[in-house]
């Protein structure tokens, strides 16, 4: 059995639409053990949902660069945005960039997905190794390799003592992937990049949030997780 679920919010506990899942909500709430959202979205984004859920407010933003153990507790923030401001400087001399919540975001940027990401990590390819740059699927991301969910989860379980492997995780995107091979046992709902795919441990057949209401019902039924 495991003692925790770490769970992305956009494409995995959503619809198409961004809408949260009832049933997916319904579940959440009233599993026994402790739940957290991992994000790539911000810290105030990630905490509306876990409380529109009911969840104490265990979250996990900005792609692990953001970490919060409880509503109005004070964020743990990584200090790696600057880094990443001046790989955006660079890109904007080159490509018309449209950046994104730039007044919420701490650690990373995001900008609308107008330029293909390849395009985008070839013109900073050996000015700035430690970024890299990603697409969601809702946004593309600036980030520093140091940060991801993997590195998140497992900072989330010191700080709720236990074991990252006592997590299951699950998620739809290319940003998933660290979270869930840190994780003990991974999901990846349908609708999930094939990346993600090749590395989980169990692929719903349903998409989005009927996915992971699939993936819920059946660690429970399998005694995985109360």
């Amino acid at each position: 059995m495991f003692s925790a679920v770490a769970v992305d919010i956009d494409g995995t506990i959503t619809g198409m639409d961004r809408r949260l899942h009832h049933g997916v909500s319904e579940l959440l709430y009233n599993l026994e053990v402790p739940v957290v959202l991992a994000t790539g979205n911000v810290l105030c984004y990630a905490s509306a949902a876990s409380k529109l859920i009911g969840l104490d407010g265990k979250v996990i933003s900005e792609n692990g660069g953001v970490l919060q153990l409880a509503f109005d507790a004070k964020p743990y923030v990584s200090d790696n945005i600057e880094e990443c401001e001046e790989a955006f400087d660079l890109l904007s001399s080159k490509f018309d960039l449209v950046r994104l919540d730039s007044h919420l975001r701490k650690t990373e940027i995001t900008l609308r997905r107008s330029v293909p990401v390849e395009e985008l990590q070839k013109s900073i390819l050996g000015s700035h190794p430690n970024v890299e740059i990603i697409d969601t699927g809702f946004a593309v991301h600036i980030k520093s390799r140091d940060v991801n969910k993997g590195t998140g989860l497992a900072r989330m379980a010191e700080l709720m003592d236990v074991r990252v492997k006592d997590f299951i995780a699950i998620g739809d995107s290319v940003n998933d992937i660290e979270m869930c091979e840190a994780a003990g046992f991974s999901v990846a709902v349908s609708n999930a990049s094939d990346e993600l795919k090749k590395i989980a441990d169990m692929v719903t057949s349903l998409s989005f949030g009927d996915g992971t209401q699939e993936a819920l019902e059946r660690l429970l039924a399998e005694g995985l997780i109360s």
